[in-house]
């Protein structure tokens, strides 16, 4: 019983991690998208979006069924418990992935961001897939020094949102409405996936230690 018990952890932590993968991926094809106005990258990220529907649900499945067959305690519920959280973070990941491409769909075939920002989304998105990235290899490796990093390097996708209001706020700005809304929302999509990736980092923290980060404060509403 304990054998098949550890193994079907194992796949449930090996599916985190390709679910946090293909995340990151579509960050990656999503930003490139949003930047070069690329149409055919936009409906790549969206049409492969099921891929990580569908993990999520099987993970979901494979979690509530040990719950139900194994009966676990202290340790084990904890990782049962977290990896039922960290579906939802990684899941919400790939959402926000999917909101960078269909903005890139939607204004297409025109660019959506003012050449004046680009630089910012360039290294915005460059930071979300170097954090996804880390949160996959934390999944996999279970470290909990390496998980308490990704809030530090998360400071540096904070700092590029706050400086992305000054550019919004100067009176030179001369791009109108639209392209403030734009700009306001999908910087916020992209701190939101940096913050979805330190969130996993904090659970598996969680996991393996038994002791939950403090969480860092956030009062924005997407999630």
């Amino acid at each position: 019983m304990r054998v098949a018990y550890n193994e079907q952890m194992t796949e449930l932590a090996d599916m985190l991690g390709v679910m946090a993968g293909l995340a990151g991926t579509a960050m990656e094809k999503a930003t490139q998208s949003l930047l070069q106005a690329d149409l055919a990258l936009a409906e790549e990220v969206i049409g492969e979006h099921d891929q990580i529907t569908d993990l999520s649900v099987a993970c979901e499945e494979r979690a509530f069924a040990l719950l139900a067959l194994q009966a676990p305690v202290a340790g084990d519920l904890r990782s049962i418990v977290s990896g039922i959280q960290i579906v939802a973070d990684i899941d919400r990941m790939g959402a926000l992935a999917l909101h960078v491409a269909k903005a890139a769909r939607r204004r297409h075939p025109n660019h959506v961001l003012p050449e004046e920002v680009n630089g910012y989304f360039a290294e915005m998105g460059r930071l979300a897939v170097a954090l996804g990235a880390a949160a996959k290899e934390v999944l996999e490796t279970r470290d909990p020094e390496r998980a308490a990093k990704l809030r530090e390097e998360d400071e540096a996708m904070d700092d590029l949102h706050k400086h992305l209001f000054t550019v919004l706020m100067d009176r030179e700005w001369k791009h109108g409405v639209a392209a403030a809304v734009d700009v306001t929302l999908l910087g916020r999509y992209y701190e939101r996936f940096a913050d979805h990736a330190v969130e996993v980092g904090r659970r598996v923290i969680f996991l393996v230690t038994g002791k939950m980060p403090s969480e860092p404060e956030d009062t924005g509403e997407i999630n």
